[in-house]
């Protein structure tokens, strides 16, 4: 899915991990980002942490 050292995802990683569409990928790191947000962390726009993504939708760090 992801080389080891890249730390984040842009939609087309998304994608193929989800196997969603680009739209709703986009709208899944918007999502998340929002959540990330809330926490106290910075953002950035497009991308999502690999590590936050992995514990929202497998339940674990990557």
């Amino acid at each position: 899915m992801l080389q080891e050292k890249t730390r984040f995802m842009n939609a087309n990683d998304v994608m193929k991990a989800l196997g969603v569409s680009e739209s709703k990928a986009y709208k899944i790191i918007r999502e998340l980002n929002e959540q990330m947000k809330a926490k106290g962390y910075y953002t950035i726009h497009g991308r999502i942490s690999a590590r936050y993504f992995a514990e929202c939708f497998y339940g674990f760090d990557e």
